[in-house]
């Protein structure tokens, strides 16, 4: 694959409205918080010490390992500054993903089918890698290129790449990779109960009874493991539900009862807080 002069890209937001395509290739990494964002992103390691952090759990990767983060993960990468860190990152619109699916192929079912396979961590095995890197190399070289026919053979390299990792996704196997992946049983069984229960009492007097920890160990081990506080996670992902349902139809005072917000006038000024627009907006754009 041909080396790109790319420089780090910080913002947060797809300016594409199909896909954009990243490669990047440096020695000192740059400083990315935790952060969400509504599209998906894949990230393809190629060198480098990095781990990923999502909603609680730590995967320390390899070289040719994939990260799939929907548009509901809190996550973060976290590099070593010990050596050449490269690695191709592609964000993805979710409504385009939709848009080149069919009913017998949904290309956006890797990102959405975590509940079952409960990681977001793929390892290819040397033959899958090869093609997977041979079909990113393709993709990289007329990414930006205004040759004719390079438009077309962007998207169809994209769909190849995008039905294979979907085909890589539903045949992986959890215990080819379960020793590099690092959480805590109680962390994690707390995040997916918050998440499968966003429009209920999630107070730290519930949580910490039904899983039998004291308020104080609950808060402390929250905090360290996720990297919000308790409360700061809740909010933030009843918002991303509540982003969700915008995008569906739904009416804000409707969105607001079904994210477990019970005042109306506070979801107002925690979602322009958080997205940067009242819901009202958001909706119309």
């Amino acid at each position: 694959m041909r080396r790109q002069t790319q420089n780090f890209i910080s913002r947060q937001h797809m300016i594409a409205n199909d896909f954009e395509f990243f490669h990047y290739e440096d020695s000192e990494s740059a400083n990315v918080e935790y952060h969400e964002h509504d599209f998906y992103e894949i990230f393809i390691m190629y060198s480098g010490t990095v781990s990923y952090m999502i909603e609680g759990k730590l995967y320390k990767l390899k070289p040719g390992d994939i990260v799939l983060i929907s548009d509901k993960d809190l996550h973060k990468p976290i590099a070593e500054p010990d050596g050449n860190y490269e690695r191709i990152v592609l964000w993805v619109n979710r409504e385009f993903l939709k848009s080149i699916s069919n009913k017998d192929c949904d290309l956006s079912s890797c990102f959405e089918a975590f509940a079952s396979k409960k990681h977001n961590l793929l390892r290819p095995h040397l033959n899958q890698g090869t093609v997977i890197k041979s079909i990113l190399s393709n993709l990289d070289r007329v990414e930006n290129s205004v040759e004719y026919g390079d438009s077309i053979l962007r998207q169809a390299y994209f769909m190849e790449f995008m039905v294979i990792l979907n085909k890589l996704f539903f045949n992986s196997n959890d215990e080819e990779f379960e020793m590099d992946v690092y959480f805590n049983d109680n962390i994690t069984n707390i995040v997916n109960y918050i998440n499968d229960n966003l429009n209920s009492d999630l107070s730290v007097d519930v949580l910490s009874e039904k899983f039998f920890l004291s308020k104080y160990h609950l808060i402390r081990e929250f905090k360290k493991n996720v990297g919000y506080t308790l409360h700061q996670y809740i909010i933030l992902k009843r918002l991303i539900l509540a982003r969700g349902l915008l995008r569906q139809g739904l009416l804000v005072t409707e969105v607001c009862s079904k994210c477990g917000f019970n005042d109306y006038a506070n979801f107002i000024r925690c979602f322009k807080k958080a997205f940067g627009v009242p819901p009202k907006k958001y909706a119309s754009q």
